[in-house]
């Protein structure tokens, strides 16, 4: 990829990119650390490299997982690698720290497509063969899958006159963690890109691959869940990289190889990992210079058979401007006659959408717009690349090549890493990072609805509609981003440990902030110092002068006789006065105010820890749809204001069951030294309907801690210390439901070994 992306072209790459020798094929990231999830304060025990996956996927299920889940819970990259002839060398495993328990951390998963590197990988890296790669044979399988459906999404009419439904769209490539050891369920830092403007994003790519590491990834499991949620499709990358950064013309050939029979044996293995991970299809961005026709043929074969194989499963392909019809890389910057047959050919459709490359200009996308039409193809299936790495908002883009103001779109576009509004932050506070997140999706202004004067930033809430999967009761949103300092249950802190874990997050207002006063406009904001649920709550402060009103969700809910909507809040400075607006159509234009009708919520008082739970009937809406959701907020003279939203929930107010209990929480592996655990844990699925999970830790003293959260039915522990004598830890699992409700726990134990 050119600019500061993957594989560049040397010749022309900006004098900000990372030199090949420092990392090949991959821009400098920091590691993260690996700690999936929140538990009590420890020391980080020192990482010990686990065997390698080549040798646990070679080995078949049950040697693997004896490999690298033995009772001991210790075998070494050398024992594994016995296991298979031909494998290589075995580098030497650092001994653990004493007193630190042995590594059995999960990891999001990568590949070579077959045949792998010479020589032996680098620390902390395993080399795997996805040729080899089998449900059966992974051992991280449980840990690494997705389990939240893509969800249906609609448009409502935009707040923004500018943002226009049916044409440009936005793809993202982002960097959520290093290639190898990127931990599969989230870490115990809030410091993560914790994407949560997904109402814009058609199509989200889980960017990165190294030829020193492996060049096929798949998405972790969190990054899934909270898309899937959105609306939003996850593809997984292939990146072939350049041979000035390590590509070997074999791996293509690997790819995009065929068996006796005809078939494409890595295009039948990357739709079986999509979709038994959980994901929606694969970017595909081929590099590696060297080839010729026959080859580009062969690889416009393999794209159609993945095509067939995927489609069925609704699988979609993202292909990257770069091999073109000769079989040499040559990035186009364009849809034109040397590639356009990777996008479609004489047969039909053979990728979804394409990803044109940054050497893009104003005539190239006419050209490749007019191209597509053509074709019989949308234009908006092009992804003008921008590369927002170095200069995030302060980025130098062409918009009216792609988004002009005075006609219709030409093409969509892509963002490359947009992450850099945690990177480039020297306070990486989350609070910190959302008002930068904000203020790149949302524009100067941090309202969608009132935009600032236009500068060099065109933000993507002031050109493309907004997007939403609020459509269902019961609904709930507790203003949990994903990330936090702490995890907080009714209000009251459960766990003191930083972490993120993006498969927890809500579904997040859309448009932030809309807000509607007559007088000096409120600050509206994701905070992390207090919270009801999670690690978040929303805040409003400022001095009122005048009611003001923070839109909320848009959504499309029926309404019943016992449709309820409850607030769980607390007023922090001044007087208030609380209404919820329910809005039964929608504003008749772009830009036009929302409808809403408006209904008096009791005003909090008093409550656990401030907090005052408050709840609105609306039989008076009954057989009508709720179109949106918001709140107005009146100040008894003109005074600053804090007031804090904790949790908003529309449910039908009926009798309410609790969810059903997982089943069988068990102690799949574990590690000990001197009073130090690791551990898998895994569950059964409770029945019927489950947001997520929660696992926590019940100590000697009666006191209940929360130690993590998944979607999925399998949490790892890095660290749990022992409590005072105690002869075992106590576990429980609970389900949640999508009020928050919890289920009956499953439980186990961990008997403590050695004196206490």
């Amino acid at each position: 990829m050119s600019e500061t992306g993957n594989g560049a072209d040397p010749r022309t790459a900006r004098s900000s990119r990372q030199t090949p020798q420092a990392r090949p094929g991959y821009p400098a990231r920091a590691a993260l650390p690996a700690l999936p999830v929140p538990q009590a304060p420890f020391t980080p025990p020192a990482r010990v490299t686990p065997p390698t996956r080549r040798g646990v996927l070679a080995a078949g299920a049950g040697a693997g997982a004896a490999a690298l889940l033995g009772a001991a819970g210790t075998a070494t990259r050398a024992q594994a690698a016995q296991a298979v002839p031909g494998a290589p060398a075995a580098q030497a495993v650092p001994a653990p720290v004493p007193g630190t328990p042995a590594d059995l951390a999960p990891y999001a998963s990568y590949w070579f497509p077959d045949s792998l590197p010479q020589g032996a990988p680098g620390p902390g890296i395993t080399w795997r063969s996805l040729k080899q790669w089998s449900p059966e044979s992974d051992p991280d399988l449980a840990h690494n899958t997705a389990t939240v459906p893509l969800a249906p999404r609609f448009t409502p009419v935009p707040v923004n006159p500018g943002a226009r439904a049916g044409q440009a769209r936005i793809s993202s490539l982002v960097s959520f963690g290093p290639t190898a050891q990127n931990p599969s369920q989230g870490s115990a830092t809030a410091d993560h890109y914790a994407l949560t403007h997904w109402a814009y994003l058609d199509e989200l790519v889980f960017w990165g691959g190294s030829s020193g590491e492996g060049i096929v990834l798949a998405p972790n499991a969190p990054v899934i869940d909270a898309a899937h949620r959105n609306g939003v499709p996850v593809l997984g990358n292939v990146f072939l990289p350049p041979v000035a950064y390590g590509g070997d013309l074999q791996w293509t050939r690997d790819l995009v190889q065929r068996d006796s029979a005809g078939r494409f044996p890595i295009a039948e293995k990357l739709v079986q990992v999509a979709r038994t991970y959980g994901f929606d299809g694969w970017f595909v961005n081929a590099e590696t210079d060297g080839g010729d026709g026959s080859l580009a043929a062969r690889m416009r074969e393999f794209l159609r058979a993945l095509r067939a194989a995927g489609s069925p499963h609704g699988l979609r392909i993202t292909w990257y401007d770069a091999m073109n019809s000769t079989g040499r890389v040559g990035w186009q910057g364009a849809l034109n006659q040397l590639n356009q047959e990777f996008f479609e050919d004489r047969a039909g459709r053979v990728a979804d959408t394409v990803f044109v490359d940054f050497r893009w200009t104003a005539q190239t996308l006419a050209a490749s717009g007019a191209l597509a039409d053509r074709m019989g193809r949308s234009r908006h299936e092009l992804w003008a690349a921008l590369d927002v790495e170095s200069g995030g908002w302060d980025s130098a883009v062409r918009w009216d090549a792609v988004i002009p103001r005075d006609r219709d779109h030409v093409v969509s576009f892509g963002f490359y890493r947009p992450e850099w509004t945690r990177n480039h932050l020297t306070d990486r506070s989350p609070g910190a990072f959302h008002r930068a997140d904000d203020r790149f999706w949302t524009g100067e202004s941090l309202d969608p609805a009132r935009p600032a004067p236009e500068g060099s930033w065109r933000a993507p809430a002031t050109a493309v509609a907004d997007r939403s999967t609020v459509t269902a009761l019961p609904f709930a949103c507790a203003f949990n981003t994903g990330h936090g300092e702490r995890w907080y249950e009714e209000g009251e802190v459960t766990s003191d440990i930083p972490w993120n874990h993006l498969g927890l997050q809500d579904v997040l207002p859309g448009r932030r902030w809309a807000v509607d006063c007559a007088g000096p406009r409120p600050s509206v904001t994701l905070d992390f110092a207090k919270a009801w649920r999670g690690g978040s709550s929303l805040l409003v402060a400022g001095a009122l002068t005048a009611p003001a009103v923070v839109g909320l969700h848009c959504t499309r809910l029926p309404l019943t006789g016992s449709t309820a909507v409850e607030l769980v809040h607390a007023a922090e400075a001044g007087t208030l006065g609380i209404e919820v607006g329910v809005a039964t159509r929608e504003p008749g234009a772009p830009g036009e105010p929302v409808p809403y009708t408006w209904l008096k919520a009791q005003t909090p008082g008093s409550g656990r820890g401030g907090w005052h739970t408050s709840r609105v009937g609306l039989p008076s809406l009954a057989g009508r749809t709720a179109y949106g959701l918001a709140v107005r907020i009146t100040v008894r003279g003109k005074r600053a204001v804090a007031w804090r939203l904790g949790a908003l929930s529309v449910r039908d107010d009926t009798a309410r069951r609790r969810p059903a209990a997982p089943g069988a929480l068990t102690v799949d592996a574990a590690t000990q030294q001197d009073g130090k655990a690791a551990l898998r844990l895994s569950w059964r699925r409770a029945a019927g309907p489950v947001r997520h999970y929660e696992l926590y830790r019940l100590l000697p003293d009666g006191a209940r801690r929360f130690l993590g959260g998944t979607c999925g039915t399998a949490l790892y522990l890095p660290a749990v210390t022992r409590a005072g004598r105690e002869p075992a830890a106590v576990f429980e699992v609970r389900a949640v439901d999508e009020l928050y409700a919890a289920s009956a726990p499953a439980c186990t134990t961990l008997t403590w070994t050695g004196p206490a």
